[in-house]
């Protein structure tokens, strides 16, 4: 049974740092192309940073660039997001999701076919 478990998630000050992970299981994360989405109250869902198949290439939105990180670890079958300097702008509910195979913009939440539950990040003082 293919399923997507993200954690990580918390209360974090202006400034600071979380990681979340994306735990999957019933296929390789390596099989697939991964991806990190958001969805703060009444907005829409943001795709946040993508990571190949392959692992050789990532991608992120602009309001993430230098600031967060997208990884693997295979023998986890996990990928992580290093968020550093975050903003309270980045208070949302995280998502990881599978890519649906040969969907084509990183960033549209319907390339994706399988996504976890969410884990809550809230970014305050």
């Amino acid at each position: 049974q293919l399923q997507l478990v993200e954690s990580g998630g918390g209360l974090v000050q202006p400034g600071g740092s979380l990681r979340l992970s994306c735990a999957a299981s019933g296929f390789t994360v390596y099989s697939y192309a991964i991806g990190w989405f958001r969805q703060a109250p009444g907005k829409e869902r943001e795709g946040v940073s993508y990571i190949t198949s392959s692992g050789s290439s990532t991608y992120y939105a602009t309001s993430v660039k230098g600031r967060f990180t997208i990884s693997r670890d295979n023998g986890k079958n996990t990928v992580y997001l290093q968020m550093n300097s975050l903003k309270p702008e980045d208070t949302a509910v995280y998502y990881c999701a599978k890519r649906r195979p040969g969907a084509a913009l990183w960033y549209d939440p319907d390339a994706f076919d399988s996504w976890g539950q969410g884990t809550q990040v809230t970014v305050s003082s």
